[in-house]
């Protein structure tokens, strides 16, 4: 906890490894048990587990600080507050190493921290998160970039780090797949007060948070998705989706003066339509005075529709930044405001 407020913005670390060993079963990065997870990885970054769920694809993690997706060759770790993401790079990859896993590309993603003096290092700035992965990826990866994608919104701007063993992504089994990753400040105080737990109400983070799913519409943004879902004490909300292979994940700060909400997804090219719909049951559960919206694909058509999405909800596109990384493809940073009543 930051003294002057909790840290909402989000840390963001995507690794992909490659290889199998028969005896795996295909399972991979699943095999990992819990207390490997919890004692070895988290314990480095200074969170634990408070709730999971897991289908025939991957498994999700609800975590005190945010979240925690594990594939057979794919691990995603989502962590807000003080914690310290990227020491757990390295039990990461030495636990990938012990099943048959190697490395393949790393992607680091956040945006501008509310209290960045209380973060510690390598946190404390980018150049020092870009130091200490540089540090701790094997040579390999050796098409690397940082860049910080700025917006006309001195609050948002977007620090991308990314590394692969290859400069080109390529589609997945044929299909070309995007991630939308949406930070929000500024929630509207009446729908903030929804993440807040009553005094005295007897309920667990269990049972609160699939009420504030309930109430607030989260349910209803992808209806066919599995959720997981924790309400934390006195205040705060955590959220997993799970639907076929694709995640989803929200986490909400909702105290005045910094209130915060994030919102994370995956889908194809091919389902563009899907996209639309999303932005638009997001931004009504929370109605922020200011959104950003990271897209990285390797295609163009998911961008294009963000704005469309968002501008007739009374949203006003600020500024929009786009650049290239390996194998991640294009980054499209767009940052918007909510119109001017005149």
């Amino acid at each position: 906890m930051a003294l002057s407020g909790f840290e909402g913005f989000e840390k963001r670390l995507e690794l992909h490894f490659f290889g199998d060993d028969p005896k795996n079963v295909g399972l991979g990065l699943r095999l990992l048990d819990f207390e490997t997870l919890d004692e070895q990885i988290l314990q480095a970054v200074q969170c634990t587990v408070v709730s999971a769920v897991a289908n025939h694809y991957f498994d999700a993690y609800v975590l005190s600080e945010s979240s925690l997706f594990v594939y057979p060759t794919k691990i995603i770790i989502k962590t807000c507050g003080t914690t310290q993401l990227l020491k757990s790079v390295a039990p990461l990859l030495h636990h990938a190493s012990s099943l048959g896993l190697t490395l393949t590309s790393c992607r680091y993603t956040r945006g501008n921290f509310i209290f960045p003096g209380a973060q510690p290092f390598p946190h404390d700035s980018f150049p020092n998160e870009v130091v200490y992965l540089e540090d701790s990826l094997p040579d390999s990866l050796c098409y690397r970039k940082a860049s910080v994608m700025p917006s006309k919104t001195p609050s948002h701007s977007w620090h991308v780090f990314s590394a692969s063993t290859e400069a080109t992504a390529y589609p997945l089994n044929g299909d070309i797949m995007y991630t939308i990753e949406i930070c929000m400040t500024e929630l509207d105080r009446d729908l903030a007060r929804s993440f807040f737990q009553r005094p005295g109400d007897g309920k667990n983070g269990d049972t609160a948070g699939k009420e504030m799913t309930e109430i607030t519409g989260i349910g209803e943004i992808i209806p066919g998705a599995l959720i997981c879902d924790f309400a934390f004490d006195p205040c705060g909300y955590s959220m997993n989706g799970i639907d076929g292979d694709r995640h989803s994940t929200i986490h909400v700060t909702p105290e005045d003066g910094f209130s915060y909400a994030s919102y994370e997804c995956v889908g194809s090219v091919y389902d563009c339509d899907d996209v639309v719909r999303v932005l638009k049951r997001v931004f009504k559960v929370f109605r922020p005075a200011t959104m950003s919206v990271s897209t990285t694909c390797a295609s163009h058509e998911v961008w294009t529709l963000v704005a469309g999405a968002l501008e007739p909800l009374g949203m006003k596109c600020r500024s929009c930044a786009v650049d290239e990384f390996p194998a991640a493809g294009n980054v499209v940073y767009q940052t918007f405001t909510a119109r001017r009543n005149k």
